[in-house]
């Protein structure tokens, strides 16, 4: 399953392009077309910026793909955080390391980014222990009962991690061509190090996907429906909403995410239903 990650991100990539492509009243590519790009870009002449940017390309996709695996063994939520923390701090560091104005600033943004919404899913995960008694995906199966039900804030939380996530409006302030910094954090990124980059962002986008459909962990179809709910709801906001600064970023995401956690948790501790 964890090897199929970057497939099925590959594939929910095609669906983006295709979904905000109908919206904004164009045809489109095809589904497959992110697979195309991909293995064009695997042929074509590399421009190598710094040394350390092949094995960082590397270590991105790779610490996604430990966290895929990490997510498909259902083992522990923290320490799929952490891994998944190590794949960005790759590319930034990769972005630094890069000899480009716009890469440079990039990264800063990138880890902005990180700084906002890791605290976000750090809080959603602490809500799930106290809710299950388990930090580990193993735990939130034997709990029985679906998360939504107990933890629909929370849910809403996370909604605003995917969007920065997948680096979509209002949150993008850091890697997509429509923003005044190029391609940002992936300026530099060229040849075969791009389509690493690509496969580690498919990799990590099934893998968020594959979290949000614990939370209603007893039926995987119904989860992965929700799943797909939110990313659909992220193609929406992306398409109906201008991209915000990085200050206004950090500020939404954390007044809102850990106000919504933090009520759905005094809400179910005023219930009783806390462990």
């Amino acid at each position: 399953m964890a090897l199929a990650t970057p497939l099925i991100g590959g594939l929910l990539m095609g669906v983006d392009r295709k979904l905000t492509a109908r919206m904004q009243e164009r045809v489109g590519p095809p589904l497959a077309q992110p697979f195309y790009d991909a293995l064009k870009l695997w042929g074509k002449t590399v421009m190598i910026d710094s040394s350390l940017q092949p094995a960082l390309a590397f270590g991105y996709l790779g610490f996604a793909l430990v966290a895929a695996g990490l997510v498909t063994f259902r083992q522990n939520l923290l320490l799929v955080l952490f891994v998944t923390g190590m794949a960005d701090i790759c590319l930034t560091v990769a972005a630094f390391d890069a000899k480009s104005p716009y890469s440079y600033l990039s990264g800063r943004r990138e880890f902005l980014a990180m700084l906002s919404y890791e605290p976000v899913m750090l809080l959603a995960y602490t809500a799930i222990f106290m809710v299950t008694g388990s930090f580990t995906i193993r735990g939130i199966y034997e709990y029985g009962a679906p998360l939504l039900l107990v933890l629909p804030a929370a849910l809403v939380a996370l909604e605003i991690v995917l969007v920065i996530e997948m680096k979509k409006s209002p949150f993008d302030v850091s890697g997509h061509a429509h923003q005044e910094l190029v391609r940002g954090v992936f300026t530099e990124f060229s040849g075969y190090t791009m389509a690493l980059i690509e496969l580690g962002r498919w990799t990590k986008l099934a893998t968020t996907m594959m979290i949000l459909s614990l939370f209603w962990a007893p039926s995987p179809v119904i989860g992965g429906a929700i799943s797909l709910v939110m990313f659909f709801v992220v193609l929406m906001v992306d398409n109906l909403y201008p991209r915000l600064t990085w200050q206004r970023m950090l500020r939404t995401t954390w007044a809102v995410g850990f106000a919504l956690i933090l009520l759905n948790v005094a809400a179910l501790a005023v219930g009783g239903v806390i462990l």
